[in-house]
This record gives structure tokens, C-alpha cells and sequence, in this order.
């Protein structure tokens, strides 16, 4: 199934979320893009909003992923970052990784230190350490 946007949701003044549903043949990024989230490096990059919203993909038995932000909608692909910090309790990732669609020893962090957790990150990029939504992430 190609994916399709089901969901936009404004994140500050000049950013979005995008929620995507379907899978990608592209497969996902293989190393951090230089403002993936992820990065300690790239700290602020992102308004808390951004965070807030994707913090479900963090939580256990999630089905969707954090897909990479500079793969656009048009080819989306799972965010390396991610893959490296945040889906380890991710139910759509484990049923790649089973199914043979994702080797993960295929993922490098590209040399960057990485927040880790999404917990961290989100925290990192200003998201209150007692906000509900961080509650069930992993």
C-alpha cells in the first residue's frame, strides 16, 4: 500500500507533524539527515510541539514510526535516529524486523552522538519532564 497523509498537525509557527499510514519501498534513512532530532546536535531544531505530537511512537506496542522529516510525504522513510534510540518497544518496527523488510545492523548513527531515549529528546527540546504524554514512552 502507498502511503497516505492521515493526519497534519501544527507544530509552532513553521513547523508540522504528518501522520502517514502504508509502507515505503525505499526502506528507511541508514544514518541521521545533519538536523535529525535524534542528534544531540540538532537540539532545538524542532519547536516542543513537534514532540508532543510524536511522542506515541515511542510507546509500547506503537504501530506507526518516526519517520525522517527531510524524506518529505512524498517518499517517507523511518527515521535512523529512531531506529537506533526509540523503537525498541515499537510494535510496527519488531514486526519488520521479523518479516524481513528491516535489518537494523544496516542503521549507523553516522558518527553522532544520540539522545537516548525519546524521552531525552523530547525533554532536551523542551517538553516538560511531567508532561502526560511522556508517561508511556519507553
Amino acid at each position: 500500500m502507498t502511503p497516505r497523509v492521515t493526519q497534519i498537525r501544527p507544530a509552532g509557527s513553521n513547523h508540522q507533524v504528518v501522520t502517514l499510514e502504508g509502507r515505503t519501498e525505499d526502506g528507511p534513512m541508514r544514518q541521521p539527515c545533519p538536523t535529525c532530532p535524534w542528534r544531540v546536535d540538532a537540539t532545538g531544531e524542532f519547536p516542543a510541539e513537534a514532540f508532543r505530537h510524536s511522542a506515541p511512537t515511542a510507546y509500547d506496542m506503537a504501530q506507526n514510526v518516526f519517520s525522517c522529516h527531510t524524506a518529505g510525504t512524498e517518499r517517507p522513510r523511518t527515521c535512523a535516529g529512531f531506529l537506533l534510540r526509540g523503537a525498541a518497544h515499537n510494535m510496527a518496527v519488531r514486526m519488520s524486523v521479523l518479516a524481513g523488510r528491516l535489518n537494523l545492523s544496516e542503521i549507523s548513527d553516522g558518527g553522532h552522538q544520540l539522545h537516548d531515549s525519546y524521552r531525552a529528546m523530547a525533554e532536551a527540546n523542551g517538553v516538560h519532564p511531567n508532561d502526560p504524554v511522556l508517561t508511556p514512552c519507553r
